[in-house]
């Protein structure tokens, strides 16, 4: 993946140098809590510089980090993607939609046909991002998995085709 950027936000491949801030992320339970590690991963950096692969990217706003995204191949023409806004003062404006446009465009424009992602239940905002892009909701997996202090968690699958994709970025 080239560099995309729009206005003031960049999202790039993660490099070993950002394996640091990453490893921090991961190992906040406030962060990781909607993917089931309440208590964070208990990760170092050098295990996630070595987990990095080309689907793995950051994401940057004014030039500073402020989360990570990702996505990887899971058939012929769908992606499965996903996102983390970690810095809190960046969350609640807008920045989530315009990142998952950024990406989505790209993705689509890469040849992908189709985008899936999946979300805990209970992020109902996260389900207001996703749908407020397109979005069609597929399933709800009620009691579907277990999270990190042994609690049953439900999940939702979305998917998303160009034809139904709002591109809140303007990027074409």
């Amino acid at each position: 993946m080239e560099k995309l950027t729009y206005r003031n936000i960049t999202i790039r491949q993660a490099a070993a140098s950002d394996a640091g801030q990453l490893a921090a992320w991961w190992n906040d339970g406030a962060v990781m809590a909607h993917a089931g590690f309440p208590e964070g991963l208990g990760t170092t950096a050098e295990e996630v510089a070595a987990g990095l692969h080309p689907g793995s990217l950051v994401i940057e706003k004014n030039g500073q980090l402020i989360g990570e995204c990702n996505y990887r191949r899971v058939g012929e023409k769908t992606a499965e993607i996903g996102i983390k806004i970690c810095v809190t003062d960046c969350q609640n404006r807008g920045v989530g939609r315009i990142v998952l446009s950024m990406l989505i465009r790209w993705l689509f424009e890469s040849g992908y046909t189709k985008i899936v992602l999946d979300t805990n239940l209970t992020n109902q905002r996260a389900q207001h991002v996703y749908e407020s892009l397109g979005f069609r909701k597929l399933r709800t997996n009620i009691d579907s998995w277990t999270d990190q202090l042994g609690r049953l968690q439900s999940s939702v699958d979305y998917e998303l085709t160009e034809a139904d994709f709002v591109d809140f970025a303007g990027i074409r």
